[in-house]
């Protein structure tokens, strides 16, 4: 990588804390720069299990071109981005540009409310499926990739749909390098 590769996590108040803290993690542990922007602004955002995490920056404050950007999911955190006009115009340019957006749980319904990513294969968290449907060649598996689209299911698959971003914007290796010192089990017993 010559230039450094650049994520984008947008945070909203109720978005769910395991999926946006561990996808930064494994994102800043993999070399990548994670900018966290608050889409009301750059206080700190309670989150839907009363977690407090203080973005970067606002969202307003931020510019430039992302090579993906991120919605971590929460059921409230989600109608938040999903109603939030610039995060929609940040998602329009982002698909038509083809760059890469990573959406989880009740997230993905919030590309649904934006009009982007129509027709991919995706996949959210149970509870938000019936409103994919008609939108969605809807998957069950736990990380759905297409394209440059990247969804997953909820809390349980945080891990699974962060290290598959990684791999994504830097490369397998770079992905087995970020896993190994994790310590994920092989097997639970």
């Amino acid at each position: 990588m010559t230039e450094k590769t650049k994520a984008l996590v947008l945070l909203a108040q109720g978005n769910e804390e395991m999926e946006a803290v561990i996808t930064i993690d494994v994102m800043r542990r993999a070399g990548i720069d994670v900018t966290v922007a608050g889409i009301d602004g750059p206080d700190p955002i309670r989150c839907s299990r009363g977690v407090v995490i203080t973005p970067d920056a606002a969202l307003e404050e931020v510019s430039g071109e992302y090579d993906i950007i991120v919605l971590p999911g929460g059921a409230e955190g989600a109608q938040r981005l999903g109603d939030a006009p610039a995060v929609g115009e940040l998602l329009r340019n982002q698909e038509k540009a083809g760059r890469w957006v990573g959406a989880i749980c009740a997230a993905p319904a919030a590309l649904k409310q934006h009009g982007v990513f129509e027709g991919r294969r995706m996949t959210s968290h149970p509870t938000v499926r019936a409103l994919l449907d008609d939108w969605a060649e809807y998957s069950e598996h736990s990380v759905v990739e297409d394209g440059n689209l990247i969804t997953s299911r909820g809390p349980g698959t945080a891990f699974a749909f962060a290290l598959r971003i990684v791999g994504a914007l830097t490369d397998a290796e770079r992905m087995v390098q970020v896993r190994a010192p994790m310590m994920f089990p092989v097997q639970v017993s």
